[in-house]
């Protein structure tokens, strides 16, 4: 019975973390780019108190033996990257990934970081930027005098200048792929850094080689499903009370051992 109140207990701290992981999906529901996490479990280890097929009488063998579990553990949190729905925005600035890669972002310390949130700016100097001012990279530059951006979807930029008939090209954006996106690090900010468990960032063009396509005037929104979050907050709330309840029983039993007279 002393086994079932750990037990239970890492049952209690399993299903907290599991909460705070739904919160954090729940509450990044309208966030560009956001990709939703998924806390996983693992049991912990067993007490054998037979092992499975060790000899018994005779020529007979146990055929499952005993053996006592002693909890579980949270041992990963590990981000999806399903495509979320696209929203029409009509700002020619908001670009959309459809399919697979990141937009590659340059720090204000001079290192690379990466997102799928499209929901660029233009800045004093024409730079194109993100919300907190991050460049785009490459680096593109829009006229002062452009009338109009158009971005294509292999991600070649043009603008429209008085005087000029034709559009005028003034970069390409470039996206990054990895071997393994579950594995990039997620620092906030719609940023995330590659890891050893990521892999080395591959870059390309748009439309190309397995590279998601660029959509103009779109932006990529949560792929956090709320009725989804719902069911796995209710369901991770009854598992939390269970064990609860699990501790209570353990600790009437014991209550009960104890009260016992000769």
């Amino acid at each position: 019975m002393i086994r079932s109140l750990w037990t239970a207990a890492s049952g209690m701290q399993a299903q907290s973390t599991n909460i705070d992981v739904i919160a954090n999906n729940l509450s990044n529901v309208s966030t560009a780019g956001f990709k939703r996490s998924r806390a996983e479990f693992q049991d912990l280890l067993y007490e054998t108190m037979r092992a499975p097929g060790v000899s018994a009488a005779g020529d007979n063998m146990v055929p499952t033996g005993i053996q006592i579990g002693h909890g579980t553990r949270t041992v990963a949190t590990s981000k999806l990257f399903t495509q979320g729905d696209f929203q029409h925005t009509e700002n020619e600035l908001d670009i959309a990934i459809e399919g697979e890669g990141f937009f590659q972002i340059t720090q204000p310390n001079g290192d690379n970081a990466y997102s799928r949130a499209g929901n660029f700016k233009i800045d004093s100097e024409g730079r194109i930027v993100t919300a907190d001012g991050y460049l785009l990279e490459p680096g593109i530059t829009i006229p002062t005098d452009a009338t109009a951006v158009s971005i294509a979807t292999d991600g070649t930029v043009s603008v429209r200048q008085p005087g000029q008939d034709q559009p005028v090209d003034v970069g390409s954006i470039q996206t990054v792929r990895f071997a393994n996106p579950a594995g990039l690090e997620a620092i906030g900010r719609n940023l995330f850094l590659e890891t050893d468990s990521s892999g080395d960032p591959s870059t390309g063009t748009p439309g190309e080689e397995g590279f998601g396509t660029l959509a103009q005037g779109y932006l990529e929104m949560s792929n956090v499903s709320v009725v989804d979050e719902m069911v796995n907050m209710i369901t991770a709330q009854r598992a939390y009370e269970i064990n609860s309840k699990a501790i209570q029983t353990s600790d009437e039993m014991l209550q009960t051992a104890n009260n016992l007279k000769r």
